[in-house]
């Protein structure tokens, strides 16, 4: 039972590989009588003979880990690559912090908790770097006396 020049033409028409090509073990001996292109195609056309399709690499791991980073998971210290400015570089986390308490120093002025001369101070020390968070410009607030007296 050589079934190899039947195995050729049905790579040839299947347009795959040789060894792509599967051969229904029930029906070997139609395979083994069909020696033309024709008879080939025909047990191609009921089934005795098809190609082999090509196993992959699966995602379903990729998509489950893209899940959980979606979802905060796996960003510890053990999985960190890179140091932490390159991870969110440093102006970036200057505009951040910067906005955020020019927000709070406008809203306090909004609110007359604090003077326009005292918005103005705090204001060009917050451009200086003094503070570095909200908290730490109410904390200065706080030991300074600045908030007026209600």
């Amino acid at each position: 039972m050589n079934l190899r020049s039947q195995r050729r033409l049905a790579s040839e028409i299947l347009k795959t590989g040789v060894n792509n090509v599967w051969i229904d073990p029930e029906r070997t001996d139609d395979v083994e009588a069909a020696i033309t292109r024709q008879e080939i195609r025909k047990l191609i056309h009921e089934g005795a003979i098809r190609a082999v399709s090509e196993k992959g690499v699966s995602r379903a791991r990729a998509r489950l880990l893209h899940e959980k980073k979606k979802r905060g998971l796996r960003r510890g210290v053990g999985s960190r690559t890179g140091r932490s400015t390159a991870r969110m570089p440093g102006k970036k986390s200057w505009e951040i912090r910067i906005r955020a308490i020019r927000t709070r120093l406008k809203e306090l002025r909004r609110r007359r908790v604090i003077r326009r001369d005292s918005y103005r101070r705090l204001y060009l020390m917050a451009k200086g770097g003094a503070f570095s968070s909200v908290a730490n410009v109410d904390q200065y607030i706080e030991a300074q006396k600045l908030a007026r007296r209600r």
